[in-house]
This record gives structure tokens, C-alpha cells and sequence, in this order.
């Protein structure tokens, strides 16, 4: 594994006076999988297509594998940066079957050799009884995975994706999500992906980077992120549970360190004790309870603050009930 395989500082997008990339910073080694992950118009795309010289940049340093792709003086071209692009639109040629477009990137090696690899790349996403078929020909689903095996043909050292399973129903993009995440491995490719779905994230990534307003707000580790965010931002994007400002904690439920400064404590959804009778820590009220696969989610009012909660339970309770709750973990504390 090579430390610092890809590393890109101050990176600056400025497009019609708008910033679309303020600072963008980042590291992986080499191998690594990032999800960068972050609302609509936060400016994902625009990195990805920044990272492979798709668009112009005003400032920034990008090395690739101790080599400068991009500084004051440097701007490689995007065929010269060793770059695999997978476009959410595909991009595949419309006039060639799917094993030429597979093969498109492996022109000037053997014949036997190009075989082998487009059925092994075809294998992997499930289309090798589909080799000689045209673009128009397939699903959305279809043209993202030939388009996921042509961007693999030439084993890039770093593979980009825009949204790759955004168009595959869910049984084939766990799978595809499996081997993929299996092949990637295997190569030891370092690859970064775009995706609205917070769920690709847990499933694909080894670390996550979240994106809001074309600055990176944190980058962990998927699990990191998750269980502890490092602002509000990122804890509400995120979903990681119930927010709350010192002065909502109801009594009876939890005791948080008492401090001047402006912190809210996250407290997540798992980490509730129900009592079914009312006094053993916080009064609520069940309003509302929904079947989530292994546990129900339950939304309780509480009495004190009239605020609502989001928890975890392993059993359902009828709206209306009237219970009590204690927080067994320590809140997390998020700086405002």
C-alpha cells in the first residue's frame, strides 16, 4: 500500500463568479474507497470532473502517485492523468456493440488478451450473455454496468464514479456493490464515487467525505462519520440521530458536563431504555410507531420540553402509551 496515493490541496472551482470548490482538500492511500457524499448542488460532480482535468480550475495542487497532475505550472491533460471516469449519463458509444465498448480502451493488445479481459469485466457485472447488443438495446441499468466494466478495462490507478448504481434495482446493486467493492481490492484501485444514498456508503467505502457547499466538512471513516460527526451539518445530513441543545435535554434523562459554550449533543436512536411506566427517568407519550426490519422506530413526545424523539425499540408500542425513557450511552457533544 503507498501512503498519499492521491493528494489534492486547496483546490478551487470558480465558475460564472460562483465558487463551486472553496479549498477542497484531500488524501487516500492507495486502495482506498471515499465516498464523497453530500446534498444536491454541493458540487460533487464538479470535484470529480475537477480531480479528472474535465473542467478548469483556478488554484489547487493535485499529485497522483508522487506525480503532479496539477499545480501553478502543471495542468495535464485528462488522458494523461491515468484516470478512470464513470459519467452518470454513461457516455457509451452508441454505434458500438457492448464488448466494443468495453474493449474501446484496450486497443493495441492482443486479440486473445482484449477477449479475456471484456469477458472477465462483463462477468463482473452480470452482462456477458450481452456482448453483442448496442447501447439502445439495454436498461439503465444495463448501460451503467457496461459502462462500470468499460471504465475497468485498462485498470486505472484511480477510478472515479459518478453515481454508479443509481439506476440498478436493489438485488443486482448489492451484488454488483459486492464484487465491485471484491475487484477494487483485488487491484488494490483507488477509487472515488459520488452517490446521494447514504446506505452506498456503509456498503462501498472505507472512508466518507462529506461536501456542503463545495467544502469538505469532514472525512473519516464511514463508521466515524456516522458516530461521530464532527458539526450539526454533518450529524443532520447524516441522520445519525436526535440533535439537542443543552437547555432540551429534558431532566431524568441524561446529565451532560454543564459549559458556557455553544454545543448540541447528539444522541443516538439505539441508545434509549424504554420503561413502560411513567417517573424512571424522562415522561413521553408514543405518537407515533413504525416496523423498521429487526426493531420498531418510535417517535415519543416528551413531556417536560415538547420536544419529539427518534428511537429505537424492540418491541411496538401503541400511539398514545405513555412511558418513560433514560439515555444508557454518553451524548455525544457536536460544536455549533
Amino acid at each position: 500500500m503507498i501512503k498519499d496515493a492521491l493528494k489534492i490541496e486547496q483546490l478551487n472551482v470558480q465558475i460564472q463568479n460562483q465558487h463551486i470548490l472553496k479549498d477542497f482538500n484531500l488524501s487516500l492511500n492507495q486502495g482506498d474507497i471515499l465516498c464523497l457524499l453530500g446534498p444536491s448542488g454541493c458540487g460533487k460532480t464538479t470535484a470529480l470532473k475537477a480531480i479528472a482535468g474535465l473542467i478548469k480550475t483556478d488554484i489547487g495542487f493535485i499529485e497522483l502517485f508522487s506525480n503532479t497532475i496539477k499545480d501553478n505550472q502543471i495542468e495535464v491533460a485528462p488522458e494523461g492523468r491515468e484516470m478512470g471516469f464513470i459519467f452518470q449519463d454513461y457516455a457509451l458509444f452508441p454505434h458500438l456493440t457492448v464488448f466494443e465498448n468495453v474493449a474501446y480502451a484496450l486497443k493495441g493488445q492482443r486479440k486473445s488478451d482484449i477477449e479475456k479481459q471484456v469477458h472477465n469485466n462483463l462477468a463482473l457485472v452480470q452482462l456477458d450473455q450481452y456482448t453483442h447488443r448496442y447501447p439502445h438495446e439495454l436498461s439503465g441499468g444495463q448501460q451503467q454496468r457496461t459502462a462500470v466494466a468499460r471504465a475497468l478495462s485498462n485498470k486505472p490507478k484511480l477510478l472515479l464514479m459518478d453515481e454508479p448504481f443509481s439506476n440498478i434495482d436493489n438485488q443486482v446493486k448489492q451484488n454488483m456493490i459486492k464484487s465491485l467493492r471484491a475487484l477494487l481490492k483485488e487491484n488494490n484501485i483507488t477509487c472515488i464515487f459520488v452517490t446521494h444514498s447514504k446506505q452506498e456508503a456503509f456498503s462501498f467505502a472505507d472512508k466518507t467525505a462529506i461536501l456542503n457547499n463545495g467544502h469538505i466538512e469532514q472525512v473519516d471513516s464511514t463508521e466515524n462519520i456516522f458516530e461521530k460527526p464532527c458539526n450539526e451539518f454533518v450529524a443532520t445530513f447524516m441522520e445519525a440521530g436526535n440533535i439537542l441543545s443543552q437547555q432540551e435535554i429534558p431532566a431524568g434523562l441524561t446529565t451532560v458536563p454543564q459549559t458556557q459554550k455553544e454545543i448540541k449533543y447528539l444522541l443516538k436512536e439505539n441508545g434509549f431504555k424504554v420503561h413502560l411506566e411513567r417517573g424512571k427517568g424522562a415522561n413521553a407519550k408514543v405518537i407515533d410507531c413504525l416496523y423498521a426490519g429487526h426493531k420498531y422506530l418510535l417517535e415519543v413526545q416528551v413531556e417536560e420540553t415538547k420536544g419529539v424523539l427518534t428511537l429505537e425499540h424492540s418491541e411496538p408500542l401503541t400511539i398514545g402509551r405513555e412511558i418513560s425513557l433514560t439515555y444508557a450511552h454518553d451524548p455525544v457533544a457536536i460544536p455549533v
